[in-house]
């Protein structure tokens, strides 16, 4: 008969047909879903980055002064980075503002040593009624420590710490000073951690014109960006 060789052809053409569609399915390559966090994530990391307020103008000293030391450089912003110029021996800057916070603080900043061989961020800082000073990169270039504890400074007390520097190299800080320690990184790596019952914080002469905050340099041209704080529990 012949309808029968009619429907077994009929039959593989089918077959044929659903073969092909299945096999260049399999050919297509699969696309891979990115799952999206969800918008609450989203408002969550906005809210914890802008807990960060910044220090500086972005073109302005507007809230700052040039620290009065005596031989110092030229200081200026521009485009949001501050440029220290090379004093004999120190230029700084500092705040004339009152709302920075005597305690419970964090602060971060980037800097980079243009020029020079000795400390590129000085930062003097409150703690509680009292003050001391961050010096990264002092006494030849690689030092490391608060100034001053228990009257003793950076060269001499338990933060004293060496850490190599590259000129015209950005590294990244950070200061913490809660109700029990006062704490420093750079570039995310812990530098040092001190307990603060007990002990007494203090300045060098040098930095006295820095208080309360303000940053120095020694002999050495240097650029600061992204200075900022926030509060901390």
């Amino acid at each position: 008969m012949l309808f029968a060789p009619l429907f077994r052809n009929l039959c593989v053409a089918v077959s044929f047909t659903v073969l092909s569609s299945h096999f260049a399915m399999a050919q297509e390559p699969s696309k891979k879903v990115i799952p999206q966090p969800p918008e609450s994530s989203k408002i969550v990391q906005k809210e914890a980055e802008s807990k960060w307020k910044p220090l500086m103008e972005k073109d302005s000293l507007k809230g700052w002064e040039i620290t009065n030391f005596g031989g110092e450089g030229t200081a200026e912003v521009n485009e949001g980075v501050l440029r220290l110029d090379r004093g004999e021996p120190m230029t700084g800057v500092t705040t004339i503002r009152k709302d920075f916070p005597k305690e419970n603080f964090e602060m971060r900043w980037k800097a980079s040593r243009v020029d020079g061989s000795d400390f590129f961020a000085g930062v003097t800082f409150p703690v509680g009624d009292e003050f001391c000073s961050l010096i990264c990169g002092g006494w030849g270039g690689g030092l490391v420590g608060l100034s001053s504890i228990n009257n003793s400074d950076a060269s001499e007390n338990e933060t004293t710490g060496f850490h190599t520097f590259k000129n015209k190299q950005w590294y990244a800080f950070r200061v913490r000073v809660d109700k029990k320690n006062v704490t420093a990184w750079i570039d995310d790596k812990e530098i040092l951690k001190v307990e603060r019952e007990g002990k007494k914080f203090s300045l060098r002469g040098e930095v006295f014109k820095c208080k309360p905050l303000g940053y120095c340099v020694f002999q050495s041209i240097v650029d600061v960006k992204e200075w900022e704080y926030q509060s901390v529990e």
